[in-house]
């Protein structure tokens, strides 16, 4: 079939008739080769989204100032300097690749990858002849320049608030619950069923009997909210307090719903969709959908907290029914029926942050670096003016999509630390372990326990038990609680080569679609951190591109019949995933992670709306850096305020927004007018 070590390769973005391969070296500016090796680099570290955010700021802003200082028009980001040189070209590239290269030895020189990454951080410090040993900062060679750069970047990093020089560790968070033993049923010791709840994937006994968990990583990034941000101001920020200690909170969304609260219906179906969601996952249910995008996408998602109806809550998915024709081309797509359980799988896997993944915003770099090299890309900034040069369109490109993947970790981390809230496995396990709330006349019900739904959340009884029934493999555990949802991990003894499939489960044992080596991310879960990263990044990528479009219309994802899943084998037959626009892909994005297990809905609206903030405005401050006045009422970054920036207007009237041009907290008349003033091009 397939080694367990095959993980997933990306072969992304192409034509519906032709492949879009990786150019030869020879064709990519230094600025791609090094955010290359930076990704690679993070698919062999740790899966820490937050520090990678950074990584991918912090290295992008370091080859966007080693480019700047030999520019007449850009201001650099850190480092104020100008310099002239005989080879610009050439004082550029070695710059760069010092500056580039300071800054990847700091930050992984720890890695349990380095001793792979390191000879390659050589070996192309050598081809652009450059000597790694170099490391003086002193004089305006084009090496010192690129070594003080790469100093400064480092330096900088040591005081921004991320604790970098503690190993990033929380210097104040602790957990209210203790940590679920996730291999043992129920979760009968947890404090405060909405907080977070930390993960042990092993224990030992004690001599007492006792259960005693190990192996639990810390909340990651608790305190990120105290990280210096890229575009972020005071004013994007709101302060909260408790145990008497200040957070900070950007682009606070108000709080989640919660149990026996505001919002407790919310809460309860939101994370019994999760439980639904997971009866998706089997290639043999018999269900198979479109998933070309003239059946999906092309939807709006909701801003408020109206947004159930946005979801088809049984069937799974969102209610977007595509596009009548490409809307580049103006050819109707091909449809592409493949079994649900197949669509879900790959979105879950394709979209993880889990093992061997450059992370949610590392996976926007490689989407960018995969729409560049499209032959029906082009390198004019915003789709308009002049075609810039590879090296200049690169470092402009990656500045904003770094500075908005760190503003957003910033801002999403900022938000999960301060309302710490639990994840899906926390919840559902409890719900069942209280019991039913549906029917006060049927056994084991509490109104802390969860809603029966026929067919996906059961009551076990004798007769569901009895010989032939569809709970016969659970006698013994009558009047407990039995979910219809993805087997588990627990149920393979070869994920390569075996499919867990769907059934009905003990709800004290609910798994989430993850490896049993990972089961969760080790974080809060309100907000998304997904929803967040990938709604920013397609901001900036139509920004960039001058379209919400994938070059042609159709952005592609091939998985290879029983080669691409890791969790256990598939998909059983070739999946493509499939996006018109970069807003597509993001919201399938937000939907994999409901998916797999790890986010309610309650999670996804609101982060998108985060990153609805955090893109536009990275991109408009990196632009700014690039020596483009300000243009307030171009709302989609084309240097043209236009029909497009109007329309963006009316679809949020009254709402909150990146519309929102003179940031009085609504979309209204007041933006409308300054608009219509601003109308054409932009200075």
């Amino acid at each position: 079939m397939r080694s367990r070590q095959q993980l997933k390769t990306f072969v992304l973005w192409m034509l519906a008739v032709m492949c879009v391969c990786t150019p030869a070296f020879a064709d990519q500016s230094v600025a791609r080769r090094w955010n290359e090796l930076l990704l690679e680099s993070i698919r062999r570290d740790l899966g820490r989204p937050t520090i990678h955010a950074r990584n991918l700021f912090h290295e992008s802003a370091a080859m966007y100032d080693a480019w700047a200082v030999y520019d007449d028009v850009a201001t650099p980001w850190l480092v104020q300097e100008h310099h002239v040189a005989a080879d610009v070209a050439y004082a550029r590239q070695v710059a760069i690749s010092h500056a580039a290269y300071r800054v990847l030895v700091n930050r992984f020189s720890t890695s349990p990858g380095y001793a792979a990454m390191a000879p390659r951080y050589t070996a192309l410090m050598v081809e652009y002849g450059c000597d790694p040993a170099f490391a003086s900062t002193v004089g305006d060679s084009p090496a010192a320049v690129g070594n003080r750069i790469g100093t400064a970047v480092v330096m900088f990093g040591f005081g921004d608030g991320s604790n970098q020089l503690g190993a990033y560790a929380n210097r104040i968070y602790t957990p209210v619950n203790e940590p679920m033993i996730v291999a043992l049923p129920g979760n009968a010791g947890v404090f405060d069923v909405r907080r977070y709840q930390p993960l042990a994937l092993a224990y030992f006994v004690d001599q007492n009997g006792q259960p005693i968990p190990t192996g639990f990583p810390p909340f990651l990034s608790a305190e990120w909210g105290n990280v210096t941000p890229f575009a972020m101001t005071s004013a994007d920020r709101v302060d909260g307090t408790r145990n008497d200690v200040t957070w900070h909170v950007y682009n606070d969304p108000g709080p989640p719903p919660a149990l026996n609260g505001v919002g407790d219906g919310l809460w309860r179906r939101g994370h019994e969709m999760v439980a639904v969601w997971s009866s998706h996952l089997d290639p043999a249910d018999g269900v198979t959908w479109d998933i070309s995008p003239g059946n999906m996408g092309n939807v709006t998602a909701p801003t408020s907290g109206e947004y159930e109806q946005y979801y088809r809550y049984t069937q799974g998915g969102d209610i977007g029914a595509g596009y009548a024709t490409n809307p580049v081309t103006g050819v109707p797509y091909t449809p592409q029926f493949v079994k649900r359980g197949d669509y879900a799988r790959v979105l879950a896997e394709f979209w993880a942050d889990g093992p061997s993944s450059e992370t949610p915003p590392g996976h926007w770099f490689t989407i960018l670096n995969y729409v560049m090299d499209h032959p029906l890309s082009n390198r004019r900034m915003g789709g308009v003016g002049a075609v810039l040069d590879p090296l200049e369109y690169d470092v402009k490109a990656y500045l904003a999509l770094g500075g908005a993947m760190h503003d957003t970790a910033v801002s999403v981390w900022s938000v999960k630390g301060w309302y710490d809230c639990s994840r899906p496995i926390t919840v559902l396990r409890w719900l069942c372990q209280q019991g039913q709330c549906s029917d006060p006349a049927l056994p084991h019900f509490n109104l802390n326990g969860i809603h029966l739904i026929p067919g996906q959340i059961e009551l076990i009884t004798a007769e569901t038990t009895a010989p032939g029934q569809r709970h016969a493999h659970l006698t013994g555990h009558v009047g407990e609680i039995a979910i219809r949802g993805w087997r588990g991990a627990g149920d393979l003894t070869d994920p390569a080569n075996q499919v867990a499939g769907v059934g009905w489960i003990l709800g004290t044992l609910w798994w989430p679609y993850q490896r049993p080596t990972f089961v969760t991310p080790p974080f809060g879960g309100y907000a998304s951190g997904h929803s967040g990263f990938s709604r920013a990044a397609a901001r900036v990528l139509e920004r960039i591109t001058g379209s919400r479009y994938f070059p042609g219309g159709l952005g592609e994802f091939v998985a290879r019949q029983n080669q691409q899943l890791v969790f256990e084998d598939g998909p059983s037959t070739d999946v493509t995933l499939q996006f018109a626009s970069y807003y597509d892909a993001a919201d399938q994005s937000a939907l994999s992670r409901i998916w797999g297990g790890i986010h309610p809905p309650f999670d996804d609206i609101p982060s998108r709306g985060i990153g609805d903030r955090t893109g536009p405005a990275a991109f408009a401050f990196a632009q700014s850096l690039w020596g483009h006045p300000p243009c307030a009422a171009d709302l989609d970054g084309n240097r043209r305020v236009d029909g497009a920036d109007l329309g963006e207007v009316l679809s949020h009237w009254g709402e909150a927004g990146p519309a929102d041009i003179d940031h009085d907290g609504i979309i209204g008349g007041a933006d409308l007018g300054l608009l219509l003033a601003a109308w054409g091009n932009c200075p």
